[in-house]
């Protein structure tokens, strides 16, 4: 059975020959969040994505399942949010963001729920006020939570199913304690999913000391505390994705370039978020204890020059080839693994590298 599931996974019929997109309409937050690279960012490059530039992706959005309009910054900051969810709709894929909620109000839930938004993340790093507003500084968890009850609110009013609400709730030494709680505080908000997630990129002590993650495979001391979490979730019926507090081996990252990129404010294409944040280049990371000047990487700028030059420049494919290989000896050793032949355990298998640019990045270590 478990054989037929995974030859299952890996065989699966594609969709649309793009899962997501992740497009930036503004680089702008009224937020100070402690684990946001912006808190040493002296070299912020502030900048919104223009309405006509915006409507330069349209044609390209059909080959497309899901997008994101989110990046570096807070979506709703951007005066055409509600139109280019409008436009983004029209050419067929789920459109939705994930956001601090910070100053929304009734008429504007209201004009973006019916501009046709799918999905709406709440970011939250508490589930008591003193936690989260300290961590998210300048939100208010009260604030936050009256703006959840406003979508629900006029969901109903309006007889829509959609928007769907998630929590998305970030993991941080100071606030670990709180995540058994979270499946309990999302039902109590009539939210079904939770997203936990890790602080990937650091920059700074405090950061690096805030981890929950450990760069070694053993069992982390953590643990125990999200597994709480998860049989809270299935106990009450909420969806709980997580990720691993352990490095583990991974045949791509969850950004999964192959399927997924990311366009900048300004236009430039890239393979994840994490490898053109807003400031100038090199940009500083953190990675197991060693510091980095990493290079933003682009592969060209789609509102100077069509999508498909872009993404079969030889560079682009190069990397994408890259990130294939890995996978392609993943699914090799899985199945030689299922089908009986002898194989190497799959720690002392020797893998394809990842990119240059991604290797000082710890979403390659699975976490």
């Amino acid at each position: 059975m478990i054989e037929k599931i995974f030859k299952k996974l890996i065989h699966r019929e594609k969709g649309k020959p793009f899962s997501a997109w992740q497009i930036e309409l503004t680089t702008r937050c009224p937020l100070q969040c402690r684990m946001c690279i912006r808190r040493e960012g002296a070299d912020w490059q502030f900048q919104d994505m223009a309405l006509e530039d915006f409507k330069k992706l349209l044609p390209y959005l059909t080959e497309v399942e899901s997008v994101v309009l989110e990046g570096w910054g807070e979506s709703l900051l951007h005066k055409d949010l509600s139109e280019c969810i409008r436009l983004a709709k029209r050419e067929g894929p789920r459109v939705g963001f994930v956001t601090s909620g910070k100053g929304l109000t009734e008429d504007r839930i209201s004009e973006l729920i019916q501009a046709g938004l799918d999905f709406v993340g709440f970011s939250i790093a508490g589930t008591t006020q003193e936690t989260h507003d300290a961590i998210r500084v300048n939100s208010h968890l009260p604030e936050v939570l009256n703006t959840i009850h406003l979508f629900h609110e006029e969901k109903r009013r309006l007889g829509l199913p959609r928007p769907k609400l998630h929590l998305v709730f970030l993991m941080v030494k100071d606030n670990v304690l709180e995540v058994p709680s979270v499946p309990s505080f999302a039902k109590g908000l009539g939210i079904g999913e939770v997203i936990l997630t890790n602080i990937c990129h650091t920059i700074n002590i405090w950061q690096e000391e805030q981890r929950v993650f450990a760069w070694g495979s053993g069992e982390n001391k953590f643990e125990e505390i999200v597994r709480k979490a998860e049989a809270n979730a299935k106990k009450l019926k909420i969806r709980l994705k997580r990720p691993s507090l352990s490095a583990t081996a991974v045949s791509i990252c969850e950004e999964n370039p192959l399927r997924n990129l990311y366009i900048s404010a300004e236009g430039e294409v890239s393979p994840c978020v994490y490898l053109y944040p807003p400031l100038l280049s090199p940009f500083k990371r953190i990675f197991c204890s060693q510091t980095y000047s990493v290079e933003k990487m682009s592969f060209g700028n789609i509102f100077r020059e069509s999508f498909p030059a872009i993404w079969n420049t030889e560079n682009y494919k190069n990397f994408r080839n890259r990130l294939r290989k890995r996978e392609e000896k993943f699914k090799e050793a899985y199945l030689s693994f299922w089908d009986k032949t002898p194989m190497k355990h799959m720690e002392e298998t020797v893998f394809p590298q990842f990119p240059e640019s991604c290797q000082s990045c710890h979403k390659m270590l699975g976490v």
